[in-house]
């Protein structure tokens, strides 16, 4: 009630004629808003009139027509600020760094004298600032305003401050740029984008990205084939000099094989990129814009000059950009349609807008016309292509809209709270004393908009709140349409915090999805290799070394498949394994089986003559009994082998190799007892010999049995400590897993063979001694032989079952059994068998003594 008074009055701003661009810092204040040369006193918007003479970027329009709407629906709003009303001012901060200090000066001043902190009226009452959308702006605004403790609330890029009291004042309607620069990297590592460019704004922030975020791209596998900057306008280079640098950075980059550009400049940084393609036609530039994709960071958005509109804006299509996270304003396109700027002279940049937008003309104040089209007044910004000016609110209009709604709800919410007690007193100097106090009402606000979304700050002064990504698509009118295709929510759970709709994504024309790699991707079963002197993501492809695959493209190393497969052909997947082992269903398996029941039946056959002919000398020679028991034991050791064939399993696992020793070592006993008893037979027959009673039963199963039972205790310690088990081999055979019966302790198993060999050794020695004995059943001679082949088989054994692998050792040891065993029943038992079925007249004593005298 106490600042129902105040007023605003229009503040007229002579522009320099031939300024390329504007950009606005808008002030609000407090108090009732009438203003003078108005149609009525209720009318509740002002602004600033212009100077009719200066190029304007056309998009920007927007922010101005969002800051109105917000300050309007506010005052409209009785339940925000019930006793007080809003107005604003706006400034033009020219891109220069003097007019915007002086700008921030002014509003330090009284109003309409430029005496900085020098104010003696009540008119102004200076409530926060909003600035931007360029960083700069930001950045020399602080330097002035925060020692007056004025909140600021800046919708562009946040300056670097390392001040303490300057960043205390600055409240960004920005979410934290780290989330935007975490979700660029998260769309290249989505889309394997690994080998880009980058083209920055030359100034701190783009020096920032440079310096901190760059690296983090490159630890996280992102190349680099170039990096260049926007040129600036600076003292010491002119426009001509800005171009020629412009053009040298684009050469670099349409030159480049990167199909992917992340381009990290701001908001004016988009008219000096699209002079780029019109100008590459006049130089020696290959033009393919528009066959890459623009990855845009949040500080740009599309703008243009005048003299820009009907350039070609194709090369854009397809650009995935970065925005504040917004929500549907509503009534703003209802606000938009109903400008007109013969009823509403009071907002003077709309004519100027009107003139540029639709290239008309408007009657100057004494009513002279100009040559071409007339402006009526009647156009529809609607109509207007979207490269001249967007009817869906931008992110940065977005964030002037909100940054005005938090400065009413702060302002509320100090009037509300016990602060209001005094500025009821009436002395209007203490809102000037106390308005640094809204700052820490702005911080802890936290409201929603009228579109749903919500708004408030972080202990940084930052806003809580996440990134659009937007896809455009343009169209030949040179209109465009923004396209929101993912989001970025860092406070969503980790797997939500990245979302993209790849289905609605419009890519340019030359892609179905582009992909940005250095080279072609390593196909399956290549591994790639590095490339020396290129970067780490250029490389070649070499195929996977034996044993190893790769199935999936651009494997840095190819690696094993599990025990249980193996790689196919092409090296690019792992085939199961088949269970193999000795079965009687395969060809090995079967001949071996009968070879074994062959030789087993011959060995009965044999048993069978020899106990048909048990009465026979021949038989009755040298121990007929141990005859009996080698032939049985020979039969054993055949059947024996049929233990190796077949599915292993516990039982047979334990039997077989326990089995077939102590079988051997009863047949090698038998040759061994065989071998002395013809020995000590002929040392018996000399006149006085005292070894006549070593002759005899006792003495040659004493021999059997004591070399038995060594055998049978190897064994049974075998199969206390480790016995056989059935077990899978998965990698003696390189495309099967071999079932088969492990050993345990491998050294009882060389010990049982070694205690054969000792056997076989001692017995081939024996009668190798013997073979010259006269007797016509001298049987050394058959059993030297027997045994040479015994032990030229088992010593062949060794190595050859050692060097083979799976079934095909179990196969070796089977062929050693059945063809050692088969030596020694035809060694040692053929020649008798003939005589006894062949020549059964040599069968008898009489024959054998003549043999003997001749």
């Amino acid at each position: 009630p106490h600042y129902s008074n105040l007023e605003l009055e229009p503040v007229h701003v002579n522009i320099p004629p031939d300024l390329p661009e504007f950009r606005l810092i808008s002030k609000i204040v407090l108090g009732q808003l009438k203003c003078r040369n108005f149609p009525t006193e209720e009318e509740t918007h002002c602004v600033i009139a212009c100077n009719s003479h200066f190029r304007v970027m056309t998009q920007l329009y927007q922010h101005i027509l969002a800051l109105v709407f917000a300050v309007k629906e506010i005052n409209a709003n009785l339940q925000i600020l019930p006793n007080l009303t809003l107005g604003f001012h706006i400034y033009n901060s020219h891109f220069s760094a003097t007019w915007t200090y002086r700008s921030s000066l002014e509003l330090l001043s009284t109003y309409s004298r430029f005496i900085p902190n020098y104010k003696c009226d009540s008119q102004n009452e200076l409530a926060a600032v909003i600035g931007g959308p360029n960083s700069e702006v930001c950045l020399h605004m602080a330097s002035i305003l925060s020692n007056y403790r004025i909140p600021q609330l800046i919708y562009g890029p946040a300056p670097m401050r390392n001040n303490k009291n300057e960043v205390a004042f600055l409240n960004q309607m920005f979410p934290s740029i780290d989330h935007q620069y975490e979700g660029i990297l998260m769309l290249l590592l989505h889309f394997r984008w690994l080998w880009t460019g980058v083209l920055i704004a030359d100034n701190e922030n783009g020096e920032r990205f440079l310096q901190s975020v760059v690296p983090k791209f490159i630890l996280r596998g992102i190349c680099f084939d170039f990096i260049g900057r926007f040129p600036t306008m600076t003292y010491t280079n002119g426009i001509t000099d800005v171009v020629a640098d412009g053009l040298k950075t684009f050469n670099v980059a349409m030159r480049s094989t990167v199909n992917v550009l992340i381009i990290h400049g701001e908001i004016d940084s988009m008219t000096l990129l699209r002079m780029f393609p019109a100008m590459s036609e006049y130089e020696d530039i290959p033009i393919k814009a528009k066959g890459k994709v623009w990855v845009m960071t949040v500080q740009m958005d599309f703008t243009s000059l005048p003299y820009q509109r009907d350039q070609d804006i194709d090369f854009l299509h397809g650009t995935l950009s970065f925005t504040i996270h917004s929500e549907e304003v509503l009534g703003f396109q209802e606000f938009i349609q109903m400008r007109n700027p013969i009823l509403e002279k009071e907002d003077g940049f709309m004519r100027i807008y009107w003139e540029k937008a639709f290239q008309c003309h408007f009657p100057d104040s004494e009513g002279n016309m100009q040559d071409g089209d007339i402006c009526t007044g009647e156009e529809k910004l609607e109509t207007l292509p979207g490269s001249i000016f967007p009817t869906s609110m931008t992110g940065h209009s977005y964030s002037i809209y909100n940054a005005v709604y938090a400065v009413a709800h702060a302002v509320h919410a100090m009037h509300s709270s016990k602060f209001k007690r005094r500025v009821d007193e009436g002395r209007l100097k203490l809102w000037n004393q106390q308005m640094w106090k809204l700052n820490h009402f702005v911080k802890s606000i936290s409201f929603n908009n009228s579109g749903g979304g919500k708004v408030s700050f972080n202990q940084n002064g930052e806003l809580e709140s996440g990134f659009d990504i937007i896809n455009w698509v343009t169209f030949p009118n040179q209109s465009f349409r923004r396209v929101k295709v993912g989001r970025i929510d860092p406070m969503a759970p980790k797997e939500e915090v990245f979302r993209i709709c790849e289905e609605a994504i419009v890519w340019p024309s030359r892609f179905n999805q582009p992909l940005s790699l250095c080279n072609a991707n390593c196909p399956l079963g290549y591994q790639k290799t590095k490339k020396e002197g290129k970067p780490f993501c250029c490389y070649d492809c070499i195929l996977c070394p034996e044993g190893k695959i790769s199935n999936q493209t651009d494997m840095d190393e190819c690696f094993h498949c599990s025990p249980d497969h193996y790689p196919n052909v092409e090296k690019d997947s792992c085939v199961p394994k088949v269970i193999h082992f000795l079965s009687y269903g395969e060809p090995l398996g079967i001949s071996l089986a009968c070879f074994a029941a062959s030789l087993s039946f011959l060995t009965a056959l044999v048993l069978w003559i020899f106990i048909r002919h048990r009465d026979t000398p021949i038989v009755k020679a040298n121990n007929r009994n141990l005859s009996y028991t080698l032939l049985i034991s020979l039969l054993l050791a055949f059947l024996c082998a049929l233990l190796f064939i077949g599915r292993p399993k516990k039982v047979t696992c334990l039997l077989r190799q326990t089995a077939f020793a102590i079988i051997f070592s009863v047949a090698v006993s038998c040759v061994l007892t065989k071998t002395i008893i013809v020995v000590l037979a002929f040392m018996v027959t000399k006149p006085g010999s005292s070894m006549r009673k070593w002759v005899g039963k006792q003495q040659a199963t004493s021999i059997i049995l004591s070399c038995s039972l060594i055998q049978a205790a190897l064994c049974t310690v075998w199969l206390a400590t480790s016995p056989p088990f059935p077990a899978l081999d998965m990698h003696s055979m390189s495309k099967e897993i071999v079932l088969e019966c492990n050993e345990g302790s491998v050294t009882m198993f060389y010990c049982v063979l070694g205690f054969m060999g000792l056997l076989a050794i001692v017995s081939f020695s024996v009668a190798f001694l013997a073979r010259k004995l006269p007797d016509s059943f001298n049987e050394a001679k058959f059993i030297s032989f027997s045994m040479l082949v015994f032990c030229s088989v088992w010593l062949s054994f060794v190595p050859t079952y050692l060097s083979t692998k799976g079934k095909y050792m179990v196969a070796v040891e089977i062929f050693s059994i059945l063809s050692s065993s088969a030596g020694l029943l035809g060694c040692i038992f053929s020649p008798k068998c003939y005589i006894i079925v062949m020549k059964p007249e040599l069968n008898n004593k009489d024959q054998l003594r003549r043999r003997n005298q001749k």
